[in-house]
C-alpha cells in the first residue's frame, strides 16, 4: 500500500476511536438514570462490543475495519460468508465481554460489603 493509503487508514481509526469515546461518554451519562449498576455496565459493554470489534479486511492484509460495518455491508450485498465472519468476531467478543462483565459484578459486590 502507498504511504497515503496508510496515513488515511491511521487517520480513519483515530477519528473513529475519538468519536466512539465521545459517544460512549455521552451514553454513560445517559445510563446514570438507570438504578441498577449491572444494567448500566451491561449496556456499556454492549456499546464497546457493537462498535469496537474489528474484522480483518478480505481485500488488504493487515487492515482492520469495524465488524458491524463490514458485517452489515456484506449482509446487504449478499456475501453471507464474509458477513458471517464479521458476526462471529462480534459473537466471540460478546462472550469475552460477558465474562468481564460478570467479573466486574463480583468485584462490585465484594467492594460494596
Amino acid at each position: 500500500m502507498t504511504p497515503e493509503a496508510e496515513t488515511a487508514y491511521a487517520v480513519f481509526w483515530i477519528i473513529y476511536v475519538v468519536a466512539f469515546l465521545v459517544f460512549f461518554l455521552m451514553m454513560s451519562r445517559l445510563f446514570r438514570i438507570l438504578p441498577l449498576y449491572g444494567l448500566r455496565t451491561l449496556l456499556q459493554a454492549a456499546l464497546v462490543v457493537a462498535f469496537l470489534v474489528p474484522v480483518q479486511s478480505p481485500e488488504v492484509q493487515g487492515w482492520w475495519m469495524p465488524a458491524w460495518l463490514h458485517g452489515g455491508y456484506e449482509s446487504i450485498l449478499g456475501d453471507s460468508e464474509e458477513a458471517m465472519r464479521a458476526w462471529i468476531n462480534m459473537a466471540m467478543a460478546s462472550v469475552a465481554m460477558l465474562l468481564v462483565w460478570m467479573l466486574d459484578l463480583v468485584r462490585y459486590r465484594l467492594v460494596r460489603r
